[in-house]
């Protein structure tokens, strides 16, 4: 009985875990206030593709372009507000503090690519994507180059 009670909570995890993470949707599929935000938002983008996610209970719609080569992911609630952009940047125009503390924090690996990450309008930190050895993972500075998370 205990290996069917066993099964039982790995089922209902993995299915818990399926319903947290990102489902692709089509263009189609979006609310019409997002469909509208797209629109506006991707006017001399390439789309490459949207999802749906839902945190903490509630839906939010991502849209992923590239815009003169450069990624750009917009997060977008329900209602078409643009919540977090995160937008792939140049290493070399981060800011001296942000520059520093990646190259530290960093010595022997290779930074791959970095994104700000706005909310209203300001960068409120970066993401670096990092391979040390074969080991990619991501670091995530404040804009005064301080660690996050």
């Amino acid at each position: 009985m205990r290996t069917n009670t066993n099964w039982v909570m790995v089922a209902a995890i993995c299915a818990l875990a399926a319903f947290a993470a990102e489902q692709r949707v089509k263009m189609d599929d979006l609310p019409a206030a997002v469909r509208n935000t797209v629109k506006e938002q991707s006017q001399g983008a390439q789309v490459r593709g949207f999802s749906k996610e839902t945190e903490n209970g509630t839906v939010f719609y991502e849209a992923e372009l590239k815009i003169d080569g450069r990624n750009r992911d917009l997060l977008i609630a329900a209602d078409g507000t643009v919540v977090e952009v995160e937008e792939e940047v140049a290493f070399e125009s981060l800011p001296p503090a942000v520059k520093a503390a990646y190259e530290k924090r960093v010595a022997k690996g290779k930074i791959e690519s970095v994104e700000s990450v706005s909310k209203g309008g300001q960068i409120v930190a970066y993401e670096a994507r990092v391979r040390v050895g074969g080991k990619v993972s991501e670091v995530k500075l404040s804009p005064a180059g301080a660690a996050l998370e």
